[in-house]
């Protein structure tokens, strides 16, 4: 099958690789996944998880990519709640090959149903994005109706779907981004929009909840603007201080296939919007990582579509 690959953690970018791979191993409780879209998270390939595995061993070549939306093709012993055939999106483990190839080995548990009048692309902006959304606002920082919540990168793909689940929920939103985000970020529904190149953070006030996906100065800085009992949350970096006379989280997103399938309820609702910036193929996949932040929402790497995936 084809696939991209790494095996040069100097490399970066470069590294990345569109070569043939084996067909995936389906072990117990598993499933294989033609896969139709793909999703990646820039900084991946400075997760120890692509390097090696769970015991520390090496295990390149692997394959990147953790979101995916397809249909099941074979299932390993013991899987049940799914079917082959099945349309399905959801997260691959951190630590085996993920989803940037034809074929994946994903656990069934970490898989949810989709309907099919959503389109694949769109799925599988939802994974990653909806759930780190959903679990830093509400899990973590426990967001509540009146609120108000700054969400920095509001126009990307975890800041845009914040700003769709707070909005919902009644909270005041605050986005943060560079100039050509504004109307993105505000069309999703945030009262306010900083740019942070020319506006800074001087003008926020005091916040109910800080969303981080930035780090590094941005994050410093926002912890300041906590007010007491608030929360501040980072998918980021953890934090070196905590608000005063309050708290402050950093995660990293856990599957759930409940959540998923709340988030695609929404989405066929026409209650959430993922954006999906751009739509690359699977050929294109080192140019996109490239350039995702020239993008607002997520880019997509388009491995197959419906009627190939039919006809393979």
């Amino acid at each position: 099958m084809r696939a991209i690959t790494v095996r040069d953690r100097g490399a970066g970018v470069g590294g990345l690789t569109l070569t043939d791979m084996p067909y995936p191993h389906a072990a117990e409780n598993d499933v294989i996944v033609r896969v139709h879209a793909a999703g990646f998270t820039p900084g991946e390939l400075d997760w120890p998880g692509t390097w090696s595995d769970r015991a520390g061993r090496d295990r390149t070549p692997s394959i990147p990519g953790h979101e995916l939306s397809g249909a099941v093709v074979e299932l390993g012993y013991g899987t049940t709640g799914l079917t082959v055939g099945q349309r399905v999106f959801g997260l691959t483990d951190w630590t085996r090959n993920g989803s940037l190839a034809e074929y994946t080995a994903v656990e069934a548990r970490n898989l949810a149903p989709l309907a099919a009048d959503i389109d694949h692309t769109v799925a599988a902006a939802l994974p990653i994005s909806g759930l780190t959304a959903w679990q830093g606002l509400f899990d973590h920082a426990r967001l509540t109706t009146g609120q108000t919540v700054l969400i920095h990168g509001a126009a990307g793909g975890v800041g845009s779907i914040a700003v769709q689940l707070a909005r919902e929920v009644g909270a005041r939103v605050i986005g943060t981004g560079r100039a050509d985000d504004r109307d993105v970020a505000l069309g999703l529904g945030a009262q306010t929009f900083l740019d942070l190149d020319a506006d800074g953070l001087q003008y926020v006030g005091e916040v109910d909840v800080v969303f981080d996906v930035i780090g590094g100065d941005i994050l410093e800085r926002s912890t300041e603007l906590v007010r007491p009992g608030g929360t501040l949350v980072t998918i980021a970096m953890p934090p070196a201080t905590q608000p005063k006379d309050g708290r402050a989280v950093f995660f990293v997103v856990e599957p759930d296939r409940a959540r998923l399938t709340d988030l695609a309820q929404r989405v066929r609702a026409g209650r959430l919007n993922p954006i999906v910036g751009a739509v690359r193929p699977l050929s294109e996949t080192a140019s996109a990582f490239a350039r995702h932040r020239r993008t607002p929402g997520k880019t997509i790497i388009q491995v197959a579509d419906e009627q190939e995936a039919q006809h393979s």
